[in-house]
């Protein structure tokens, strides 16, 4: 047997050197994100920069927007110059680097330096690395797909779960500043293990899209001027040229993502060269965009919005006696979805499995349904959970956050594997990178959208959160209700997909 016969739980050997991969790289992700906004928002004495819930999340929103944002011309780097595994490798680089910039005890602008270089290495691997999976099941049953994008998915999960508990708490009990160091020393094993295990992928994703060399130089040409751009641009806010505060440029950056997709889009529909019906599964993939866009948006807020609530609404006193203030650490609660996921995983691929051996699979636009319904209604314990808040005058137990993380996860579990399998899917193969980027690029609308709301929610006071938390109950719930009514429609726009 060769390395690309191998297997790994039934599926290609290739899976679990991904698997591993992802796993250490939602480790510094999650890890990282479980502390930004309690850093940011933490008093100077306290070991952060003492700014408000709002500026707080304007950046958390700002970071976790970009670093999606930065998926579709990381997909289109990899397509075009460096093929999805390279693109892979470096962007492990980059985002164990950064790491390491916002390790080191400084000011402001080398920890927002750190931000930017995390977010040009994720904006490479993320995406690729998904495209990788895809690559590896080619000429596969879809359903064998969606099992594999399962497992894969609890490889992300299994690195989110734990990223909170170590990093979290060192960065709470011991300094902000370990916790961003753990994080980048578990990027830096991610990319051992990818080195070591490489041989297993095979030829998947191996080679860009290009036709010669010419072309090729090209958009390294094109690359190059983006980077500039971007430094300078950097260069420009650093030295006060260009002046903004963290909302106003949040804001514009949702414009420019807004932008971005409709030029995308566009492009591939009218320019791509796509016959009939490759356009209308393009049309699939943007109607799976807004919902994703609208999913994330509610979901997270696990780190802004349900971050802030753990903190100041919510009882920590269950292990209290270890810490010093008598409360656990406000990040471990970043730890809750995760492990619903790896516990929940199993059965939701065995469902898949046995629903589409007997042909009564829902199909994904039914899913995604679901999933928006799910979070319309972990948005409604949360409105019941901070009404209680304002009527009683006192923290919450831990279990309201917990059942809306348990509601949410199994929302997610019906909406995002599902996606990323189904996008792979539906891409015209030449196309495929940057389709996957367009999946990103509405997670990272999500997150933007997601930062700022959790620094309204909380800076605005507990009165304010029932109604805030209604608005998005009635928002997913809708949207998932209107998916769930066109759902025939979208299936038919998809052809033979399934």
């Amino acid at each position: 047997m060769n390395d690309t016969e191998a297997t790994f739980f039934g599926h290609p050997r290739g899976l679990a050197t991904l698997f591993f991969t992802e796993m250490f790289e939602r480790f510094t992700y999650y890890g990282m994100r479980a502390l930004l906004t309690l850093f940011l928002s933490a008093s100077v004495i306290g070991g952060g920069f003492g700014m408000s819930e709002q500026e707080a999340g304007a950046i958390y929103g700002i970071y976790a927007g970009a670093v999606y944002l930065f998926c579709v011309p990381g997909g289109w780097v990899a397509d075009r110059i460096l093929g999805q595994q390279k693109a892979v490798w470096y962007g492990g680089i980059l985002i164990a680097v950064g790491n390491g910039v916002l390790s080191i005890p400084a000011g402001r602008e080398l920890f927002y330096l750190g931000l930017m270089v995390i977010v040009l290495g994720v904006g490479l691997l993320k995406p690729n690395i998904s495209a990788v999976v895809g690559a590896l099941y080619k000429d596969q049953p879809g359903y064998r797909r969606d099992a594999g994008f399962s497992i894969f998915y609890m490889g992300i999960n299994l690195g989110a779960f734990i990223a909170p508990l170590i990093a979290g708490t060192l960065g709470e009990t011991i300094g902000y500043r370990f916790g961003f160091l753990a994080a980048g020393l578990a990027m830096l094993i991610g990319l051992v293990q990818f080195r070591a295990t490489k041989r297993y992928l095979g030829n998947a994703g191996a080679e860009p899209h290009v036709r010669d060399a010419r072309e090729k130089s090209r958009n390294i040409g094109i690359a190059l001027a983006v980077l500039a751009f971007l430094f300078a641009f950097a260069a420009a806010a650093y030295f006060g040229v260009i002046r903004f505060t963290p909302t106003e440029f949040a804001s514009q950056l949702g414009m420019v993502m807004v932008a971005i997709a409709v030029v995308v889009f566009g492009g591939v529909l009218f320019f791509g060269g796509l016959d009939a019906a490759e356009k209308k599964r393009i049309g699939v993939i943007f109607v799976f965009f807004v919902c994703a866009a609208l999913f994330w948006a509610g979901f997270e807020q696990a780190g802004s919005t349900f971050n802030f609530f753990a903190r100041d609404y919510t009882d920590r006193s269950w292990l209290g006696s270890w810490f010093a203030d008598g409360q656990h650490p406000t990040s471990w609660y970043q730890s809750v979805q995760p492990i619903f996921v790896i516990l929940l995983s199993p059965f939701f691929t065995w469902v898949w499995i046995a629903l589409g051996r007997r042909n009564l699979d829902p199909s994904a636009p039914v899913k995604f349904g679901l999933g928006l319904l799910q979070l319309g209604l972990g948005m409604g314990v949360m409105a019941v959970a901070a009404e209680l808040v304002v009527s009683s005058h006192s923290k919450v137990m831990p279990t309201w956050l917990m059942l809306t993380y348990l509601v949410h996860t199994t929302g997610e579990l019906c909406l995002s594997p599902v996606g990323l399998s189904n996008v792979t899917k539906l891409s015209p193969p030449k196309f495929v990178g940057q389709m996957m980027g367009t999946w990103f690029l509405g997670a990272a609308i999500g997150n933007l959208v997601a930062g700022l709301v959790g620094g309204e929610v909380g800076g605005g006071g507990a009165e304010a959160m029932p109604g805030q938390f209604m608005r998005m109950l009635f928002i997913g719930g809708g949207a998932g209700l209107v998916m769930l009514l066109l759902s025939p429609v979208f299936r038919r726009m998809q052809g033979g997909v399934k």
